[in-house]
């Protein structure tokens, strides 16, 4: 079995890529062991502030954002760093040659229950003269070099692309590295189970409420089959799930707030995704369009997601 180090180095992608990502993935198994100390180590439950998204923060989204930041900024590779959990971009160092953007800890609302939950990153590659700013980050998914997650889980595990397919690390806490455990993931094309947040149901689009109606009647409705359903309430945990067997994740444009396209960050979480799964042979859609073809108005957008598999999603973009 190769490590992530010899994967990488076996890759097309240039030396200064694997070093950033190198030093992401090994902060993340800094994280996974944080994590591991739980409430031994007081660094469970509420901060006390909100994120420049409103949404109340954990003391863990703020410990694994400052590691990451903290490592990221002192790599001579990194040009600039955009986070969830801050508001602004941050420059890094003017003659780096990537920008990585991230979600530092994604599901932390299943922190204190001792759920799953991991950290999304998405690299861009950018040069410059003058220091990065925000509008350096505006590029659609397309442009990414790199993207992956680290999941936090019974074993923790790297789920990665460069481009060249999606591919499973396990860690190995004996040697404190990534070990390659899946080459070629790949995302069947049709599939019975869906992940959605049903309690949301009430707020979603007429066309969504038919479509996720006709799952839930199964077999005896349109569709003719039994659909099951999986929710983990951290995007990281429901995708890594159709990475393995399969299956639609959607998030939705619902009336709560009519005037925000979703829930879901397209740069933090939208578009690292959409190219994992699309790399995978699966799809990753809006309402409207590809996510990965969108050109971002800023840093903290929002967008609906649909994902998984590709003829399931094509059927729930038919409504």
């Amino acid at each position: 079995m190769h490590n992530l180090a010899h994967v990488l180095a076996n890759s097309s992608s240039p030396d200064a890529l694997q070093k950033v990502i190198s030093v992401t993935t090994d902060t993340c198994i800094d994280i996974c062991k944080a994590l591991h100390k739980g409430s031994l180590a007081g660094i469970l439950g509420v901060a006390g502030n909100e994120n420049v998204q409103g949404e109340e923060q954990k003391k863990l989204d703020i410990i694994s954002n400052n590691m990451l930041k903290n490592a990221l900024l002192n790599c001579s590779d990194v040009r600039a760093i955009a986070s969830e959990e801050e508001d602004d971009i941050v420059p890094a160092n003017t003659q780096g040659q990537y920008l990585i953007a991230f979600d530092p800890l994604d599901g932390s609302s299943n922190i204190d229950i001792n759920a799953m939950v991991g950290t999304i990153f998405s690299i861009y590659h950018d040069v410059g003269e003058q220091a990065a700013t925000e509008q350096s980050f505006l590029k659609p998914g397309i442009e990414q070099v790199a993207a992956g997650y680290v999941l936090y889980g019974p074993s923790c595990m790297l789920v990665l692309s460069t481009g060249q397919g999606t591919q499973m690390f396990t860690l190995d806490p004996e040697k404190n590295e990534f070990v390659l455990t899946q080459s070629k993931v790949e995302v069947a094309a049709d599939t019975q189970e869906f992940a959605i947040n049903m309690s949301n149901q009430r707020f979603w689009s007429a066309a969504t409420q038919t479509y996720v109606s006709d799952l839930v009647a199964g077999a005896t409705g349109t569709r003719e089959k039994d659909f099951n359903m999986r929710w983990v309430a951290a995007m990281v945990g429901d995708v890594h799930r159709i990475l393995c067997r399969g299956g639609i994740f959607i998030y939705p444009w619902d009336s709560k707030t009519p005037n925000r396209a979703g829930k879901l960050r397209l740069m933090y979480e939208a578009n690292p995704m959409a190219m994992l799964i699309e790399q995978a042979g699966g799809k990753a859609h809006t309402h409207t369009q590809r996510i990965l073809d969108i050109q971002p108005e800023g840093i903290h957008q929002r967008v609906a997601v649909i994902l998984g598999a590709a003829n399931e999603v094509d059927k729930c973009l038919s409504y």
